[in-house]
């Protein structure tokens, strides 16, 4: 039987050579695949988007579309897969394995564009992989490179936080 554990999480992506960072605090379910293999599905509180009407005037429509979005996290001290899935335009998944290149894969969506047309995909360069658990998760922090082609697109750290 796979046991699952309610727990605080706090989930931050900051660029160390970009003025960039996010952050999310949240609720996430954990389950213990086996000893050192555990995944983490969190539920990223509503984004809100505004709607632009174009007119004689530009306005702003006063009620927010809301888009919720499922962050699963697969992770283990050798690998993590970190996806992002919503009911909106963007969703993305990363893999990053440590001192080998991964990808992260982006797909957009538009009412004027096919799922399959608006994919792109880049690669990562892992430099270093941390996971403290004893016996379950407290921390990871995965450091990475984003790259296309030949060009470095930034320095990323993300941390994860599992309060017990």
């Amino acid at each position: 039987m796979q046991l699952h554990h309610r727990k605080p999480v706090s989930l931050l992506l900051t660029a160390t050579d970009l003025p960039m960072w996010s952050g999310l605090e949240t609720v996430g379910t954990l389950y213990q695949k086996d000893q050192e293999q555990f995944h983490l599905l969190m539920t990223e509180p509503t984004v809100s988007d505004r709607e632009s009407l174009v007119g004689s005037h530009d306005v702003t429509t006063a009620s927010p579309i809301t888009t919720p979005r499922l962050l699963w996290l697969e992770f283990s001290p050798y690998q993590v897969t970190l996806t992002m899935q919503g009911q909106g335009q963007f969703s993305y998944r990363h893999v990053w394995r440590q001192g080998l290149y991964g990808t992260s894969r982006y797909w957009l969506q538009s009412d004027t564009m096919k799922l399959e047309d608006g994919h792109f995909q880049l690669r990562n360069f892992t430099r270093s992989l941390t996971l403290e658990a004893h016996p379950l998760p407290t921390f990871l922090r995965v450091e990475y490179e984003l790259w296309t082609a030949n060009m470095l697109l930034g320095h990323y750290v993300l941390n994860l936080d599992i309060r017990h």
